[in-house]
């Protein structure tokens, strides 16, 4: 068992924290910013007042956090991380950021001594809490090795995709794959309920079929009940896709659909719905039919 500091419990983070403390693992948590979760404190959990003194008490630092700017801070601001790191202490960002700020912050990161992993996650607030997270790692293989047993505990399908930076491009690729799949399938039961048919119906049949997908099953659900609490916000793959068309820019490579996919996301935060499920995409598209499905 090691000791691990936390930064950032929020819809994603405490379960995932939770699970690592489930394991036997001591947690620290750094209070800068946000209360610690006070469950995980009564269950033994550590808490000091910044990331650097969480960082002096720990083996592994996870970080958490919603954006880019954010990982900067809690890294390299006064009382960060950075200046509590030596050679024995492996940084792990499990926040979705910037690969190109990724590869820079593991290399100020390495400077110190310590080892540096990006290994941003997919499955949502469900897979965090069951454990079933899908852990995408950039870094060296024998970091990788050394923080399996971290990552088991957290999720199930675990790769080294490749050196730091692989892995946050990993997941802007997953987020690309994801909002296009919301869309499809948001268009498709839009489709169907203006054209008479029973969307919950159509979403059933179709489980069966070559469309099945995890974003039918879990999103499609959602979008048929209007249960639009995250899960995962709205402004969050916004921001995903942003990396996505920034990367893409510079790269030379166009992403029509993404655009398109962002537009809707855009149409949503108009609508009020920034805190919204993503799988509220289809209230953009709704607006666009002056129709909704559940009528």
């Amino acid at each position: 068992m090691t000791t691990i500091a936390f930064i950032g419990t929020g819809i994603m983070g405490k379960p995932m924290a939770e699970n690592l403390q489930k394991a036997g693992h001591q947690l620290v948590f750094s209070d800068h910013y946000n209360e610690a979760p006070a469950d995980l404190v009564a269950n033994g959990a550590q808490v000091v007042h910044s990331p650097k003194a969480a960082t002096e008490l720990a083996d592994y630092i996870i970080l958490m956090v919603p954006n880019t700017p954010q990982v900067e801070e809690v890294l390299f601001a006064e009382n960060g991380v950075a200046a509590a790191l030596d050679a024995s202490k492996t940084v792990i960002d499990m926040s979705s950021i910037s690969p190109i700020e990724t590869k820079t912050f593991a290399a100020k990161v390495k400077e110190t001594g310590a080892e540096y992993l990006d290994a941003p996650v997919s499955g949502g607030e469900v897979g965090a809490i069951n454990a079933t997270l899908t852990i995408m790692v950039g870094g060296s293989e024998e970091a990788f090795a050394q923080a399996k047993p971290l990552f088991d505990v957290m999720g199930q399908n675990i790769n080294l995709v490749g050196d730091n930076g692989a892995g946050q491009v990993c997941k802007v690729a997953n987020q690309i794959i994801v909002a296009l799949n919301i869309e499809a399938v948001a268009e498709a039961l839009v489709f169907a309920s203006k054209a008479g048919a029973d969307p919950a119906r159509v979403r059933e049949a179709l489980l069966g079929g070559f469309a099945n997908s995890k974003v039918l099953e879990v999103h499609g659900e959602r979008m048929v009940k209007g249960t639009f609490e995250p899960g995962f916000r709205i402004q969050l793959h916004q921001k995903d896709l942003k990396l996505a068309l920034t990367g893409a820019e510079a790269l030379g490579v166009s992403l029509p659909n993404t655009r398109s996919a962002q537009n809707l996301f855009d149409a949503c935060v108009q609508l009020g719905g920034e805190g919204w499920d993503h799988s509220a995409m289809i209230r953009a598209i709704e607006e666009l039919a002056n129709h909704s499905i559940r009528q």
